[in-house]
């Protein structure tokens, strides 16, 4: 008689998990994060509402780590289709070159951010951290911060190459390119395009007062 192997629960459990991720995210680009609720995921998903209270206390909260998961999984795809590490991935490269550089990772963020699959939650994410402080601290920890640690360790490198001035504090030296990306993205004033990001780093490097 065949011995019966018992269900593997957190085998059932990751693909539990996996199923909310991904019925939370079509919910938000499908129908807005107003109209999406646990209930709704929960039945997209196919598991009960219990299952998503037991992991997660609010939709927010499922949207957050849904869309940290998506951006990891991104990242490993296009280190695998580069061939290389996904952890180099994580850093600005270094090449000598800070304008070049700065220029590189900031198209690779306009194109992530023009892409519908993470247009939508990023935008749901930007809005429910104005009214929720939980889901703001968590918003600023895990996906902002990280971020912008990347861009000033990459500041940083400049100054002690000489290329960026000594007195220059790599954390508001940052906010010259970063801040006017995502107010124009947020507030939708212009166009995001390479040719503009370019523009933002050779005002913030050089300056607006003739040379």
């Amino acid at each position: 008689m065949a011995t019966k192997t018992a269900p593997d629960s957190s085998r059932r459990s990751e693909r539990s998990r996996r199923a909310i991720y991904d019925a939370a995210l079509a919910l938000i680009s499908e129908i807005g994060y107003s109209k999406t609720t646990i209930e709704g995921i929960a039945a997209r998903a196919g598991v009960g509402k219990q299952t998503i209270y037991r992991w997660w206390s609010s939709k927010g909260e499922v949207l957050l780590e849904a869309f940290l998961d998506l951006g990891e999984r991104n990242a490993a795809a296009a280190a695998e289709a580069a061939g290389v590490d996904p952890a180099d991935a994580r850093h600005i490269p270094d090449t000598g070159d800070l304008a070049a550089d700065l220029k590189y990772v900031l198209r690779a963020t306009v194109d992530e951010l023009s892409d519908p699959a993470f247009e939508a939650p990023y935008r749901a994410l930007a809005a429910e951290g104005m009214v929720n402080r939980e889901v703001s601290e968590r918003y600023v920890e895990k996906l902002l911060e990280p971020g912008l640690q990347l861009y000033a360790a990459r500041l940083r490198a400049a100054q002690e190459a000489g290329d960026v001035r000594a007195d220059v504090d790599p954390r508001i030296g940052l906010e010259l390119f970063v801040s006017p990306l995502a107010q124009r993205w947020l507030q939708g004033t212009g166009e995001l395009t390479h040719a503009y990001v370019d523009t933002l780093v050779d005002y913030a490097l050089n300056g607006l007062s003739p040379r």
